[in-house]
């Protein structure tokens, strides 16, 4: 199973010819509409900003191609970088229009906004963010230096992992391959593992930790340039969220890590082992190991959606039947698993690590959740299908927590029960406190305002990560490496909170669904998924009767998470 990427062009041939058109039309836009907003009427400005839309997701259904391409066989990054070029040429173009628009005189903007109601929320968001513009000049400087930048370490960061070879009992296997060991269930299989990934992160150290001293750096330079507050201040902007709830969120999930301790320790008491270990935290429980095969997890994951939405089902079975899925690991494959939205005219792409554990099945709930709501959101128009990362990964979460669900009903005894709630509350730990750790871990790495050597990354996050475990596990020594091989860190910094963010939110609203409160909660939540990034997170969590600016909010959801931990401790 694997993508076709014909479906955007045929060849690289065709695909620079396109670059070239489109660059050729953005720049006939910049003649046409630079230093004359002004003076255009409101529906000769609508005309400009749907002109200005088309050439935007054209621009980046090139990159995506580009994007794919490299995902697939990471040997490719000079096409990429040829790509990333054109898309830079392009947007450089497009610069001037947003820009003009934020230096509007207020009641202009806002004949603008009243006349264009379907991209008001885009414009009001845009208008927001003047504040940290710099002069186009400046812009364009920054905008031709972007690809040699952060960016350029973002892919020498990619090229090296999937390139790394760890050694594993006499064999040189890939970091997906490695990483799927640590839930073996034979203890000895997952302290090979740990030994392993932690050796070969030991030898390529000096790079990782280089690598991601130049994204600090970077982003530090940025936040002084365009006067950010602070490193994680772009994020919140982008997330359309304040640093207060940030804050909150955090406070709630640190004040209630016990209940980490408390699985933990449950955890050690059911294998009877004297202590946990880093390499026992996904150690599978009972005599169930949790292998499915691809085809197992396909079937499982569509009857799920279609008992909660038929509509879920029939997107999900068509990207399982055309094409959509790169499913299995492969030699220069990237890492990891995403699904990229693509554009209108394609359809989402998902790519995938597939090793059989139930663990991928999650995943592949989890990816295909992306696609759905990518899919769904298309109809909100390019811009307004860019959805905040709070609000990405709501439906992704939430299509883990159907497949869950059935799976814990199936099951046929207590034991088997156990293995599988435990096995999912280890997976919410990972996206709801592990996601923490590594915000304040970041939070503590970017406050440092000089370079830091690798030992000095490291003592940050042991401090950080045992603050989640306590006693109740043990973090071996060479733990202290393992935040060289996470993506976030460097691909998208103080992205994880959005993780934590979305799995309380996806709890509250599972456990409305689940309540059977709520008697058109289907139609409601597709609707929400629809309108992609279109309207604020606040008005969006509103529609199903939350409040996420309330103190209270976060607690709904860690109160679902007990309720699991105390199912747990019953069985």
């Amino acid at each position: 199973m694997t993508w076709n990427l014909t479906e955007f062009f045929e060849n690289e041939s065709q695909a620079s010819e396109f670059c070239m058109n489109l660059l050729a039309e953005a720049e006939g836009f910049e003649k046409e509409y630079k230093n004359n907003l002004f003076a255009l009427s409101d529906e000769d400005f609508e005309e400009a900003l749907r002109k200005y839309e088309s050439i935007s997701e054209r621009a980046s259904k090139a990159i995506s191609w580009a994007h794919l391409s490299f995902a697939k066989d990471t040997r490719k990054g000079a096409l990429q970088a040829k790509f990333e070029e054109f898309y830079t040429k392009i947007d450089e173009k497009l610069l001037f229009f947003m820009l003009e628009f934020n230096a509007l005189p207020r009641q202009k903007q806002e004949s603008f906004c009243e006349h264009c109601q379907e991209h008001r929320y885009f414009l009001e968001r845009s208008i927001e963010s003047k504040k940290y513009e710099l002069s186009l000049a400046e812009e364009r400087v920054l905008l031709r230096t972007a690809n040699t930048g952060a960016s350029a370490f973002s892919r020498l960061f990619d090229e090296s992992m999937a390139r790394i070879k760890f050694d594993f009992k006499g064999e040189k296997i890939g970091e997906e391959e490695l990483l799927s060991k640590l839930s073996d269930k034979d203890r000895l299989v997952r302290k090979a593992a740990a030994l392993s990934l932690s050796e070969g992160l030991k030898a390529n150290s000096h790079l990782l930790s280089f690598i991601f001293n130049i994204i600090k750096t970077d982003l530090k330079n940025d936040c002084e340039l365009r006067g950010y507050e602070s490193a994680e201040s772009p994020r919140h902007i982008s997330n359309a969220v304040s640093k207060g709830s940030v804050d909150a969120l955090i406070k709630a999930c640190e004040s209630n890590f016990e209940l980490s301790h408390r699985y933990y320790a449950k955890k050690r008491e059911i294998l009877g082992y004297s202590e946990l270990y880093d390499y026992d935290r996904y150690a599978p429980l009972g005599s169930d190991d949790g292998e499915f095969s691809f085809d197992e997890a396909k079937e499982l994951v569509l009857a799920a959606f279609k008992d909660f939405s038929p509509q879920f089902a029939t997107i999900a079975e068509t990207g399982l039947n055309n094409g959509w899925c790169d499913a299995m690991p492969a030699d220069f494959k990237m890492g990891g698993a995403f699904s990229h939205s693509a554009s209108a005219d394609t359809h989402p792409f998902v790519l995938l690590n597939f090793t059989n554990k139930r663990r991928d099945v999650y995943t592949l709930a989890h990816e295909f959740g992306h696609a759905i709501h990518q899919f769904l959101s298309y109809k909100a128009g390019y811009f307004g299908s860019h959805t905040p990362l709070t609000m990405a990964e709501t439906a992704s979460v939430f299509c883990e927590m159907l497949v869950f669900e059935r799976i814990k009903n199936a099951a046929s005894s207590n034991e088997e029960k156990r293995a599988i709630l435990g096995a999912k509350i280890e997976d919410i730990f990972a996206t709801l406190f592990r996601q923490i750790n590594f915000t304040t871990f970041e939070r503590a790495v970017h406050a440092e305002p000089d370079e830091l050597s690798c030992d000095s990354i490291s003592k940050l996050w042991m401090n950080e990560s045992e603050k989640m475990f306590g006693d109740s596990l043990k973090l071996n020594d060479y733990y202290e490496l393992w935040w060289s091989y996470i993506p976030h860190f460097i691909h998208t910094p103080f992205y994880c909170y959005a993780y934590s963010y979305a799995q309380l939110l996806v709890l509250a609203i599972f456990g409305l669904y689940k309540s059977g409160k709520c008697e058109n909660f289907v139609e409601i939540y597709t609707q929400f998924l629809s309108l992609g990034g279109s309207k604020s997170p606040k008005e969006m969590v509103a529609m199903f009767g939350f409040d996420i600016e309330s103190s209270e909010f976060w607690q709904i959801g860690i109160n679902e998470v007990k309720k699991l931990v105390d199912e747990f401790e019953s069985l």
